[in-house]
């Protein structure tokens, strides 16, 4: 597995606090000024990085005939070039193109990209898909089905010998949050907190965004963090694969269940592209190369899913900004 090295961006206490998680809310000053920390995962003291320059991790091609493919960084950029890049090959494949994969360090980044109409389709987390569907018109096209299973969670872990047992213990704790529009790696502990009477501002000592739920898990690992949000299909598929952190994790929280994360496309997007590419996902456990791709991820199939799949997520927002919770304090 490729280093897991993770970048770190404090959450800085300022005043108005955290802003509403689903409309879209603005990272901490260092990662604005793109210099962060790289932790490598040796256990080697930090070193500056710049990630003042935003472009894409591989290119496949350039022309006007290419598929134009971006992965949320549900992940880290090595992981995601690993888990991801034999699904747009089998994609380029079975439509004769070629297949770009694009890659941002925010959920923001690639939801404006998809908004501009600087990228095709998409795989995307449900909190920007719930965002981008209610600013523009994201559109899904299908999602994964994972183990019998059309609905994911967040996990809350800790370290596995720590002895907090519930997120209520890990008041005036560090945390580890992935990305500001991710579901389970954000939304869904705010909402948590408000039902307690809490923000993460008053609850937790202090709170990083590590921009990938493999880097939370490495966070809780090497002890960076006392707690993390995580997305399960993540843990679960390292856990499988390379437990080399999620062995030193323990589950505390199990929340949702949430429709899955999908892969969408762009408003005006061709239509018959876009149905040769849901086509392609569709029936791609149906030919023994895709099978073997798709068994390697833990995916079962794709699938068609309706857009109120995610009502429950907007239903939480609702009740956030009814309450007050989402609003500046």
């Amino acid at each position: 597995m490729p280093n897991l090295g993770f970048l770190l961006d404090e959450e800085k206490p300022a005043g108005g606090g955290m802003k509403r998680i689903l409309s879209g809310v603005i990272i901490t000053a260092a990662a604005v000024m793109g210099v962060v920390l790289f932790i490598y995962s040796t256990g080697e003291k930090a070193k500056k990085v710049d990630f003042s320059k935003v472009e894409s991790v591989e290119t496949y091609t350039h022309n006007k005939e290419v598929i134009r493919i971006a992965v949320s960084a549900m992940i880290s950029p090595q992981e995601t070039i690993s888990v991801y890049k034999k699904i747009l090959d089998y994609i380029g494949q079975k439509l004769g193109k070629p297949v770009e994969l694009i890659q941002r360090k925010t959920y923001a980044e690639v939801n404006d990209l998809i908004e501009k109409g600087e990228v095709d389709t998409a795989f995307v987390c449900v909190g920007p898909y719930v965002q981008g569907r209610k600013k523009f018109g994201m559109e899904i096209l299908v999602a994964p089905e994972v183990r019998g299973e059309s609905v994911y969670y967040a996990y809350i872990i800790v370290r596995k010998d720590s002895p907090l047992q519930d997120l209520a213990e890990l008041k005036d704790k560090s945390f580890a949050f992935t990305d500001p529009l991710s579901l389970t790696g954000c939304f869904v502990i705010k909402y948590a907190l408000a039902k307690m009477g809490q923000t993460p501002e008053s609850f937790f000592k202090s709170r990083i965004f590590t921009k990938g739920h493999d880097n939370s898990i490495q966070a809780i690992a090497e002890g960076v963090v006392d707690g993390a949000a995580v997305d399960h299909l993540v843990w679960e598929y390292l856990h499988a694969t390379n437990p080399q952190f999620t062995a030193q994790t323990k589950i505390i929280k199990k929340i949702g269940p949430f429709g899955m994360p999908p892969f969408v496309c762009r408003p005006g997007y061709n239509p018959v592209m876009k149905e040769k590419i849901k086509q392609v996902l569709l029936d791609m456990h149906k030919d023994q190369e895709g099978k073997n791709i798709l068994s390697k991820l833990f995916i079962d199939r794709f699938i068609t899913v309706d857009d109120s799949s995610y009502d429950s997520v907007r239903q939480m927002e609702d009740w956030l900004e009814s309450s007050g919770a989402a609003k500046d304090k």
